[in-house]
């Protein structure tokens, strides 16, 4: 007999899905084009830079045939200001996720990136190059945590100051965890009150599904419970109304 499976994406699963990531490599050989599911893969000629899935990547530095160009947020600087604005700039929410890609026009207009023809199709994570060697820095992308931990157990020596950056991400850890239990009191007027999540990473919520969850359902216990109550209040005070009434037609 099959287990049940939990509700929603499990760790697991998101740190899969954070392995299509693109992240930027500096080969070390020549390398062909490989044919993917999700297309071709750039020739690689050292010492020019391209952009590769961040499974593959890892597979080219385990073999030495490359190196992985760490994204600007993962330096400590970056770090550092975001564990900034995450304590003292705006304690109450979460950094603000990278913006959208966007190039410059010859007029000075900017305009958002998207490889589609189609102007429908929005790209969302892990298909946004928030990884590369050209995302922003001072932000968080949505799969910052699985990222930063592959790149500190695969690539290491690829980053500087790999341990101050694993300290850092520690206490930014830290942080938002504290900030995601903390958050949960905006659900204290109801199930109907609003929860913004609004910059928090795809891991952040498939370990804190479990307990805003059961906060949720404890609220509507709660709730329902205090509904009946009321409802029982409400007839019991009727019924003492009948009485009272028929107590005085009967002159008593």
């Amino acid at each position: 007999m099959a287990l049940p499976l939990p509700t929603g994406i499990t760790p697991s699963e998101v740190a899969f899905m954070c392995e299509m990531e693109l992240v930027t490599v500096v080969p070390r050989q020549r390398l062909e084009s490989i044919d993917l599911l999700s297309g071709s893969t750039p020739t690689l000629r050292p010492p020019y830079r391209s952009e590769l899935p961040l499974w593959l990547a890892m597979l080219l530095k385990k073999q030495r045939r490359a190196n992985i160009v760490p994204p600007p947020w993962l330096h400590p600087a970056s770090l550092r200001d975001v564990i900034l604005h995450e304590t003292t700039i705006d304690p109450s929410h979460w950094a603000p996720p990278p913006p959208p890609p966007a190039r410059a026009d010859g007029l000075g207009n900017a305009r958002r990136l998207n490889p589609f023809s189609d102007d429908e199709v929005v790209l969302s994570p892990p298909f946004l190059p928030s990884c590369t060697a050209n995302a922003p820095s001072g932000s968080l992308p949505y799969h910052w945590f699985e990222v930063a931990e592959m790149l500190l157990a695969h690539a290491s020596d690829d980053i500087p100051a790999s341990s101050e950056v694993r300290s850092l991400l520690r206490d930014l850890q830290e942080v938002r965890a504290a900030k995601m239990r903390l958050s949960t009191a905006e659900l204290q007027n109801g199930v109907d009150s609003v929860m913004t999540l609004r910059g928090v990473g795809a891991m952040e919520l498939a370990e804190s599904r479990g307990f805003v969850t059961d906060v949720i359902e404890g609220l509507r216990k709660i709730g329902a419970s205090t509904e009946v109550t009321r409802r029982e209040e409400e007839a019991n005070g009727e019924d003492g109304a009948d009485d009272g009434e028929s107590d005085e037609e009967m002159g008593l």
